[in-house]
């Protein structure tokens, strides 16, 4: 793919995600409500798509609860702002290990689901987006794997086309791009198809330039993409990605940070991000652009 920037650009906000953040900033939300609110927020602020997680309101340990999932929902479809629901489907292929000598049987924090339980917040909710974590890979911390075989997607993509929801593919390194043209190559997918490009998670892909630019150039040019880094490096990555072609994603998600000791909220760091977009000349577009670019339908939950 060559390097072209792009002129019509959209943001997604990733609103709270799934990592152990929620006791590093206050401006991290958990309940339902929060949630729904913040991502309110980033709509208003530019955001055409918010990309949404739940967690425990107690806790704020992640969940996978489909009924603060409809809550969530609800409350931003119920909102007087409109936006492109994006709901994750990543969680419940969870697996730690236990200790090296001892690996079996595994450890706390295992989360293992069928592909019907892992989306079924999607059937009732009906987003118009969903994630789809294209691969297995060590994720970040101790002996915790991100587990997603090639059955397991191949079922859930399948069942993700068969609900009209379409799918995001969550690229962490160059192999998960390889099993996703091949997914569309065998018609569980439909081209073209939607990418998130996923930058500096340990141990996918490191979020070098020249690691960015194999990650685009492996994304057929028919393809939508987006792409984000994380912590300082994610308003730089708004900008590389214009200019790699594709659109970009910020939010608490991927980076607690405004600047140096001043936490962020959702809403700031997408005002920050439409700030670098129009700056470079592009312009920012909005849900119904997005909706009309991916031929999205808006349909009301089960």
């Amino acid at each position: 793919m060559p390097l072209e920037m792009n002129n019509e650009v959209f943001i997604t906000c990733a609103v709270t995600g799934s990592g152990s953040t929620q006791d590093r900033s206050p401006n991290v939300p958990r309940s339902p409500k929060e949630i729904a609110d913040s991502a309110i927020a980033a709509a208003k602020a530019g955001a055409a798509v918010v990309h949404c997680h739940v967690r425990d309101p107690e806790t704020g340990v992640p969940s996978r609860d489909p009924k603060m999932f409809r809550e969530v929902t609800d409350r931003i479809r119920d909102a007087d702002v409109d936006v492109v629901l994006n709901l994750t489907a990543g969680m419940g292929g969870d697996i730690v290990f236990g200790p090296v000598e001892a690996p079996l049987p595994v450890g706390n924090g295992t989360d293992m689901a069928g592909a019907t339980e892992r989306v079924q917040h999607v059937a009732e909710c009906r987003p118009e987006i969903c994630t789809l974590d294209c691969g297995t890979m060590n994720f970040a911390e101790a002996d915790y794997v991100m587990t997603n075989t090639p059955g397991m997607l191949r079922a859930m993509g399948g069942m993700m086309t068969e609900l009209g929801v379409m799918p995001e593919i969550e690229a962490f390194d160059t192999g998960h791009l390889w099993f996703a043209k091949q997914l569309v190559e065998e018609g569980i997918l439909k081209g073209p198809a939607l990418v998130q490009l996923c930058m500096g998670v340990p141990w996918g892909a490191p979020d070098d330039l020249n690691t960015f630019m194999a990650m685009v150039n492996n994304v057929p040019r028919d393809w939508t993409f987006s792409a984000f880094s994380l912590g300082r490096h994610q308003m730089a990555y708004v900008a590389a990605a214009v200019l790699a072609g594709g659109n970009v994603r910020v939010g608490l998600e991927d980076n607690l940070w405004l600047g140096k000791g001043q936490l962020a909220t959702n809403e700031q760091l997408v005002e920050r991000a439409r700030g670098i977009i129009e700056g470079m000349g592009a312009r920012v577009i909005g849900p119904e652009d997005v909706r009309a670019k991916l031929s999205l339908e808006k349909r009301p939950p089960v």
